[in-house]
C-alpha cells in the first residue's frame, strides 16, 4: 500500500475542504512572512545608516522628521540653520566629527545633498568610477541614481527646487557628474553628492569661494579668526559624533535650551519610531498566528470527518493486511501535505506582497526591500506549521486505534 499515493488521493477526493485548509495555512504564514521579511530588513536600514551618529542638529521642530531627513532622506527638513552657529557647534570639545548637510533641491525625485567628502567616509562607500568632487556644482552620485537617472561621468543636469518633479529648475546653474559611488546599502546609493558651496551658488548666485573657507575651518579646525564667515549662509543640519559619551549627556540640552537649534538623539527617536510601529506589527502578527491556528482546527475538523465517512474503507484496508499503524501515519501525512503546500503558498505571497511594497517604497522615498532575501526565522515558522499540522492530523488519526474492525464491517 502506497501511503503517499492514498494520502494524495484523499485530498483530491475533497478539494474544498483541501482548498479552505491550505488557503488559511498559507494566508497565516504569508502574513508572518512578510512581518519577518519588513521588520528585519527596516532594522537593518536603520541601523546601518544610524551607525558612528550621535547627534543631529537642525532648526527647531520636530526631532524625529530632523533625522529622517538628515539621515534617511525621507522627509522634508525642519528648516536651516546659520552656519555661524553650526561652525560655532563643530569647535565645541566634545565634538570629534561634524558633518555639515545642505538640502533643499533634487533631480528626479532623488535628492541633492551638499555635504563634504567626510560623508562618503564615514557612510564607508567608495567610487567605483571618477572621483570625489572638488569644487561647486561637481557631482558624485550613488549607485541607484546612476542606474535610475542614466548619469554617467561628464554628464550635466539641472536640479529642481524643493522635492518633488514640479520644482522650479535651476537650468542656469547645471551639475556635472565627476564620480559614481558603488552599492553599499546605505542612504549613499540614493543621494546626489555636492559641496554645501553648490547649493548657495544655485539659489544664491554666488561663486562660492567663501564658503570654501567656511567649511574648511568647520571640519578641519583652522584658527577661529578667520574673516570669511558670512551671516547670509545656512546649511540645513549637522551630523554629529561625540569625543565621549559624556557629550551626548550634556550637549543636547544645552543646545535645546539655549539656542535656535533642535538637537535629536538618532537611537532614542528611531527606537521611539520603531516602538510604535511595533504595536501595529505585533497586531497583525497576532492576527496571522490566529488565522494559522484556525487552519489547524480546519485540517482537524477535515480529517475527523473525513475519517468518519471512511471507516468501512479503514476497515476494509485493515481487513486486507494493513496496519493500524500505516493507516495512523497515513492520516498524519494528509495534516503534513496542507501544512507544507500551505507554507509554500504563504512564502510565495509574502515575497509577492514585499516586492509590491517595495515598488511603493522606491517610488516615494528610493527605498527598496531585497524581495528574495531569507530570513531565519522562517525556518522555525515552517516548523511550528509542520507541528501544527502534525498535531491537528494526529487528533482524529487515533481514532484509528479505536476502530472495532467487526463492527464496523457488519454495519456496512
Amino acid at each position: 500500500m502506497n501511503v503517499i499515493k492514498i494520502s494524495l488521493a484523499n485530498l483530491r477526493d475533497k478539494p474544498l475542504s483541501t482548498f479552505l485548509s491550505t488557503l488559511l495555512m498559507a494566508l497565516g504564514v504569508g502574513l508572518i512572512s512578510l512581518l519577518l521579511l519588513i521588520s528585519q530588513q527596516l532594522e537593518d536600514k536603520f541601523t546601518r545608516n544610524l551607525k558612528g551618529i550621535d547627534l543631529v542638529v537642525g532648526a527647531k521642530g520636530s526631532p524625529l522628521q530632523i533625522i529622517l531627513s538628515s539621515i534617511y532622506q525621507i522627509d522634508s527638513p525642519t528648516g536651516n540653520i546659520p552656519l555661524s552657529d553650526a561652525q560655532m557647534l563643530s569647535r565645541n570639545p566634545m565634538v570629534q566629527k561634524a558633518i555639515p548637510l545642505a538640502m533643499g533641491d533634487n533631480y528626479k525625485l532623488f535628492r541633492i545633498v551638499g555635504t563634504d567628502s567626510s560623508y562618503l567616509t564615514h557612510f564607508e562607500a567608495k567610487l567605483t568610477e571618477g572621483r570625489m568632487f572638488s569644487q561647486p556644482l561637481e557631482a558624485v552620485i550613488g549607485e541607484k541614481v546612476a542606474r535610475q537617472t542614466g548619469l554617467k561621468i561628464g554628464d550635466t543636469f539641472a536640479g529642481a527646487h524643493g522635492f518633488d518633479e514640479e520644482g522650479h529648475v535651476h537650468g542656469d546653474a547645471k551639475y556635472k557628474v565627476v564620480g559614481i559611488a558603488a552599492y553599499n546599502n546605505s542612504v549613499v546609493d540614493n543621494v546626489i553628492l555636492t559641496p554645501v558651496e553648490s547649493l548657495w551658488k544655485v539659489h544664491e548666485g554666488q561663486e562660492g569661494s567663501q564658503g570654501n573657507a567656511i567649511i574648511g575651518e568647520m571640519i578641519n579646525g583652522t584658527p577661529e579668526d578667520s574673516t570669511a564667515d558670512d551671516p547670509s549662509h545656512e546649511i540645513t543640519s549637522l551630523l554629529i559624533k561625540f569625543r565621549n559619551p559624556m557629550g551626548n549627556v550634556i550637549l543636547p540640552r544645552i543646545i535645546n535650551e539655549n539656542s535656535k537649534l533642535q538637537a535629536a538623539s538618532p537611537a532614542l527617536e528611531i527606537n521611539r519610531m520603531l516602538d510604535l510601529l511595533g504595536v501595529g506589527v505585533d497586531t497583525i502578527r497576532w492576527m496571522a498566528l490566529v488565522i494559522i491556528v484556525i487552519a489547524g482546527i480546519s485540517v482537524f475538523v477535515s480529517l475527523y470527518n473525513s475519517l468518519k465517512e471512511r471507516r468501512y474503507e479503514m476497515a476494509l484496508m485493515l481487513a486486507m493486511g494493513a496496519t493500524r499503524s500505516k493507516l495512523f501515519a497515513m492520516l498524519l501525512l494528509e495534516g503534513l501535505l496542507i501544512s507544507i503546500l500551505g507554507y509554500i503558498i504563504g512564502i510565495v505571497l509574502s515575497r509577492v506582497g514585499l516586492g509590491v511594497l517595495s515598488a511603493g517604497a522606491d517610488q516615494s522615498f528610493h527605498y527598496s526591500f531585497q524581495v528574495l532575501a531569507l530570513s531565519p526565522l522562517e525556518g522555525l515558522l515552517l516548523v511550528g506549521v509542520l507541528l501544527l499540522g502534525l498535531l491537528a492530523a494526529a487528533l482524529p488519526s487515533l481514532n484509528v486505534y479505536r476502530l472495532n474492525l467487526s463492527r464496523t464491517l457488519a454495519e456496512e
